[in-house]
């Protein structure tokens, strides 16, 4: 499949989240796990029936109770069959033992019930503070609640509901028509919404994420897809190099917009196809994480090539993008290159000083290692762009990487003291 063509061909959804593919539901209300009875506090997404599931979770040692309960009901590989996911903000019911536990359980048992289907079949996640008790009372009415205010046009409040110290919701869908073999002329829908703005650092999916498609799709397939766009998208987003105790990403496939066909096989051009669109929908969620870091200004694209190996170029990258000095440069609109340089030299790649070349914001401002003239009025006023590049060139060999980060502010510090205020 040729990329640029299918890229083409693609088409954002006006107002797209994670309902826009056929099959789905979701609702946003206040349950109760935040004093604000304003706030929405409590997410259910739900597929018209049972379907494949996939999911990825945190590699946090001190994972959450509702991140081993989804494991759990994914057979440990990660895919199976699902009816919904209840997300809840305000409290993490991380470090919470089995009595965290028993409530994540609990949980999907309501959820079950309301839903008419196995508590298997239900997931859990959960976001907010860590090693406080999760009370199972809001649930009880929060997702009878949820059931009664389920609608596709819903899927902004599910969004508004997983926030934590977002700034606002993260939404995004795309839909094509395919052009594939056995797929031909079918249209299908790839969407989702994301929460995420502080402790961001890949290592699986850094914040917590719901996809859906209704492309006809195995779960074992479903699940190489999810964590192929993973890989590239989510995983290479860094606000604070801190990695949840919650991290959790998961993607229903609905198989509504073609019911009668075969699932795509991997491999196909068919596959090829979603995945690209998966793709699309997890980069702009991931970017709109980053953007969002908490207290930041400004989006910061770190792309670093030349390296000897994809996981040299993946290590320098995440060095300059979880780099103080180079963050905080950026914040204050100073185009001080050495900071990216001093960046690469600590990460522990190999790489002669010699053949590095750095741009920031298209401006060459070292070549060969060495310090190239530039106009700082120039650089002044390219930073005032809500995105700002920077791209190194270690002169090493061919892989690259490419990671999303933001500038570090005053905020970020007056967020985080004030988090459990």
């Amino acid at each position: 499949m040729n990329i640029d063509e299918f890229d083409a061909r693609i088409r954002a959804v006006p107002n797209g989240g994670v309902t826009s593919a056929q099959g789905f539901m979701a609702a946003g209300v206040h349950a109760g796990f935040r004093k604000d009875p304003k706030r929405l506090d409590m997410a259910l997404l739900v597929a018209d029936e049972v379907c494949p599931v996939a999911g990825t979770f945190t590699q946090n040692r001190f994972c959450a109770a509702p991140v081993t309960v989804s494991r759990a009901h994914l057979g440990g590989v990660g895919y199976g069959m699902a009816r919904g996911v209840v997300v809840n903000s305000g409290n993490a019911n991380a470090a919470t033992g089995g009595v965290g536990i028993a409530a994540a359980h609990e949980t999907c048992d309501i959820a079950s019930q309301v839903l008419g289907c196995e508590p298997e079949q239900v997931l859990v996640s959960s976001t907010g503070v860590i090693g406080q008790i999760l009370d199972i009372e809001p649930f009880e009415e929060g997702i009878p609640a949820a059931a009664d205010a389920l609608s596709r046009a819903a899927g902004s409040d599910a969004a508004l509901a997983i926030m934590t110290t977002d700034t606002h919701p993260k939404e995004y869908a795309v839909t094509y028509e395919s052009q594939a073999a056995g797929y031909l002329g079918s249209t299908f829908t790839v969407g989702g919404c994301c929460k995420g703005s502080g402790m961001i650092m890949p290592n699986m999916a850094t914040m917590i994420a719901l996809i859906t498609t209704d492309a006809p799709v195995r779960p074992e397939t479903l699940h190489g897809l999810l964590r192929s766009a993973v890989d590239q998208t989510f995983n290479r987003v860094t606000v604070d190099s801190d990695t949840s105790t919650n991290d959790t990403c998961i993607m229903f496939a609905s198989g509504k917009a073609a019911p009668m066909l075969d699932p795509i096989d991997e491999g196909s051009d068919a596959y090829q196809e979603l995945e690209r669109a998966i793709y699309v929908v997890c980069e702009a969620l991931a970017r709109g994480i980053a953007a969002d870091g908490e207290g930041s200004t400004k989006l910061v694209t770190v792309t670093v090539s030349g390296a000897a190996t994809p996981q040299d170029a993946d290590t320098a990258a995440r060095a300059v993008a979880n780099s103080p000095l180079v963050k905080t440069a950026v914040a204050g609109h100073d185009c001080n290159w050495g900071r990216v340089a001093a960046a690469l030299g600590k990460c522990g790649v190999v790489f002669n000083q010699e053949d590095v070349d750095i741009d920031i914001m298209d401006i060459p401002v070292c070549r060969g290692g060495l310090t190239v003239p530039f106009d700082e009025d120039e650089a002044l006023r390219r930073f005032e762009a809500p995105e700002i590049v920077i791209a190194a060139d270690l002169g090493a060999g061919d892989a690259s990487c490419t990671v999303w980060t933001c500038d570090l502010t005053h905020d970020y510090i007056s967020i985080n003291a004030d988090y459990r205020s």
